[in-house]
């Protein structure tokens, strides 16, 4: 899975050519969610305070999300977004 951030042991990334709607994964240690980039519907497990980080993160860089999923779709190279602080 191509990666877009990194932060308190989360990996965020997006595959390539992916069904839609537009969306993320988010991958913290044996967890794995898929998050909705307009929706924040979330789908699969993860422990509550990483969960809110990662909400915290998506809502914080939506618009740089849109753009990676546009990149992804035409299978050009993600752009990094920036950790959450």
């Amino acid at each position: 899975m191509p990666e877009v951030s990194r932060f308190l042991g989360i990996v965020i990334g997006m595959f390539y050519r992916e069904h839609a709607p537009p969306h993320f994964h988010a991958v913290y240690g044996s967890y794995e969610i898929t998050v909705g980039i307009e929706s924040g519907v979330v789908r699969g497990e993860f422990p509550t305070r990483a969960l809110r980080h990662v909400l915290d993160w998506s809502a914080q860089h939506k618009e740089e999300l849109m753009e990676n999923w546009e990149k992804a779709r035409k299978f050009e190279a993600l752009s990094p977004v920036e950790p959450l602080e």
